[in-house]
């Protein structure tokens, strides 16, 4: 049990830093090249945005499901869930407007 918290949290934690610097510092080069070949220099900026945020959702649910998890809730699957859909979904629209396509 003690594991698998240390794992949701150090997950969760390094999906949020990813987030944050790939949102606050556009340091896009986090990310394959072949997700932001076609994403023009005037768009980066809110692409950037949007995938940082996405993946800040992502890391949160991640969290708060290991929150969950210590106060004994048995619904520790509704953050999980709500996070990566929420979040994948952030990071989809993003891909398709900004990319030109969700497969890269």
């Amino acid at each position: 049990m003690l594991l698998g918290l240390i794992i949701e949290f150090a997950v969760g934690a390094a999906l949020v830093v990813m987030g944050v610097l790939l949102w606050k510092k556009r340091m896009v080069s986090l990310l394959h090249d072949y997700h932001y070949k076609n994403v023009s220099e005037e768009d980066m900026p809110a692409y950037t945005r949007q995938m940082g945020a996405g993946l800040v959702i992502i890391g949160a649910g991640i969290i708060i499901t290991g929150l969950c998890d210590i106060a004994g809730s048995r619904l520790w699957w509704v953050s999980l869930t709500a996070g990566i859909a929420i979040g994948l979904a952030v990071i989809l629209r993003a891909q398709k407007r900004y990319n030109g396509s969700v497969l890269g």
